[in-house]
């Protein structure tokens, strides 16, 4: 007997459909940052800091150049912010063992402290929201997100960066 299917429901694709998805988009990233923000703004610092922070605190002795890449802002940019965290004491910055121009960046204390205070104000959120939507609703948030980031790089730029690091081990917590 022929597997009968029910046709795909197209109607998630009409114009007001992906219109809605984006305006959640915005609102849900505008709910997501705001504690961060906050935080940050107490501390003269902003979004390009957190996510410096982040992704140093994810890739422990990650390099400008990998960080650059993930980030996809000027050197310039990055100088700027990377010397901000610097001089806070929020990163410090190593010569690579193996090949001296490289600069390996890795949290302070401090840093780690300040990451993991912004990364715990995003995770309460996530992880109720994830609760609330249930398994399968979170394994497609996940597969739509990598199906913008997947639309959304271009093949050559994805080629010619560099790989970043493989994460960290995530250390389970008591």
């Amino acid at each position: 007997m022929a597997d009968i299917k029910s046709p795909v429901n197209p109607l998630f694709l009409r114009e007001e459909e992906i219109r809605q998805g984006i305006e959640l988009l915005f609102y849900a990233y505008r709910g997501f940052t705001a504690e961060p923000d906050a935080l940050l703004a107490t501390l003269g610092l902003g979004r390009a800091h957190h996510r410096a922070l982040y992704f140093v605190g994810r890739h422990p002795e990650i390099t400008v150049s990998a960080l650059l890449a993930i980030l996809r802002i000027t050197k310039q940019s990055l100088g700027r912010v990377l010397n901000d965290l610097i001089e806070r004491g929020y990163v410090e910055q190593q010569q690579g063992q193996r090949d001296r121009r490289q600069r390996l960046l890795t949290l302070t204390d401090k840093g780690a402290a300040l990451e993991r205070q912004l990364f715990e104000s995003q995770r309460k959120l996530i992880g109720q929201a994830y609760r609330n939507a249930g398994a399968e609703a979170v394994d497609g948030f996940r597969k739509v997100l990598e199906g913008l980031i997947a639309l959304s790089e271009p093949a050559a730029a994805m080629e010619e960066e560099p790989e970043a690091p493989a994460p960290a081990p995530r250390v389970a917590s008591r």
